[in-house]
């Protein structure tokens, strides 16, 4: 499989809106004494609704062009408790046992090693520290980060993600989960699971308004939905034991 690097999500896309809702509903998360890191912070979508709950922020990503963007927008919008780099996860720590929070949406299916980025989370985190991370769903009915098909540049490939694992993972642009996989992973790295849910599909590549507003106020009104066909990724609250 060839990994794609991951797209930052557009800053006023409501699936920002609804990650960071579904963590601020997890009681304690939010706390303005604790420090937030954000592996692969992208152009700052998340830091920048995030950072007045919270005493400092620091973003990481591996693109020089979304640190840059987000460097520039800190500056431009004043904000004093923000900070971002490129740095690798897949390669180094960031700064051992350090954060007290720490959120990593739709970066783990693009790295290179997954154990080896969760770990390196891990070791970044301090004692007891909570980490909310989401992935993509198996059980969509399209293939969000597309796939190397002949004929089918269409990014949105629908239920390609349904194939066996074996099928999907020679051609498609990211990797994808169930909850079981995810589960499995943050666990082996030795975090403690508090909770696990489908994040609803947000509906932002609905070109029509009317469409995106009635689907929003009716299939897809809730944060989170128990049913996986209704859900585009996979949240997981844990923490650090």
């Amino acid at each position: 499989m060839g990994f794609a690097v991951g797209k930052p999500a557009e800053l006023d896309d409501f699936i920002i809106t609804r990650r960071i809702d579904i963590v601020r509903a997890h009681n304690g998360f939010f706390d303005e004494t604790k420090s937030l890191l954000d592996v692969g912070c992208g152009n700052g979508g998340s830091l920048f609704k995030m950072h007045p709950h919270f005493k400092s922020c620091h973003g990481i990503d591996i693109v020089e062009g979304n640190i840059s963007t987000l460097q520039n927008s800190i500056i431009s919008k004043q904000i004093k408790n923000c900070t971002a780099d490129i740095h690798d996860i897949d390669n180094a720590i960031v700064n051992k046992s350090y954060y007290q929070r720490a959120i990593s949406f739709e970066v783990l299916e693009h790295v290179k090693d997954e154990k080896l980025t969760l770990s390196n989370i891990y070791k970044s985190l301090n004692h007891e520290a909570l980490f909310a991370i989401s992935v993509p769903n198996k059980w969509w009915f399209f293939e969000t980060h597309g796939a190397h098909l002949p004929f089918l540049p269409w990014n949105r490939v629908p239920f390609f993600s349904w194939l066996p694992k074996k099928i999907h993972s020679r051609f498609a642009k990211a990797r994808i989960y169930t909850k079981s996989d995810i589960c499995k992973l943050v666990q082996e790295q030795g975090f403690n699971i508090l909770s696990v849910d489908y994040i609803t599909a947000p509906m932002d590549v609905i070109k029509w308004m009317w469409l995106k507003s009635l689907l929003r106020k009716t299939i897809f009104r809730r944060d989170t939905t128990k049913c996986p066909i209704l859900s585009t990724a996979i949240m997981v609250i844990c923490n650090k034991i």
